[in-house]
């Protein structure tokens, strides 16, 4: 059974900086693209970035580019997302998610995965 874990939230300043992980088990990342969403209070799911199964092709929604960083480590079965200068409107639930094959010419889109985390908090607030 394909299960991700996320962890890696919580609460932090204006500014300051989390580093999220997606955990899988029951499964091989290797072969999979992963992508990180979030979902806001009130708010729909977004797609925040997604990397392919290589790990060569990387992409991010306008509201986080050159803020987070999307990475993985297929020997540790795990994909981090370094999230630097934090702001409020970043507070959300943040989902990861695998599949198969994703259009890499543009950001990913939840319809494309098919196995998902739970989610893990992030809240930014002074």
């Amino acid at each position: 059974q394909l299960q991700l874990v996320e962890s890696g939230g919580g609460l932090v300043q204006p500014g300051g900086s989390l580093r999220l992980s997606c955990a899988a088990s029951g499964f091989t990342l290797d072969y999979y693209a992963i992508g990180w969403f979030r979902q806001g209070p009130g708010k729909e799911r977004e797609g925040v970035s997604c990397i392919s199964s290589s790990g060569g092709r990387r992409n991010y929604a306008d509201s986080v580019k050159g803020r987070f960083t999307i990475s993985r480590d297929n020997a540790k079965n795990t994909v981090y997302l370094q999230m630097n200068s934090l702001k409020p409107e970043d507070t959300a639930v943040y989902y990861c998610a695998a599949a198969t094959r994703i259009l890499l010419y543009r950001l990913c889109v939840s319809s494309e995965f098919g196995s998902w985390g739970q989610g893990t908090q992030v809240t930014v607030s002074s």
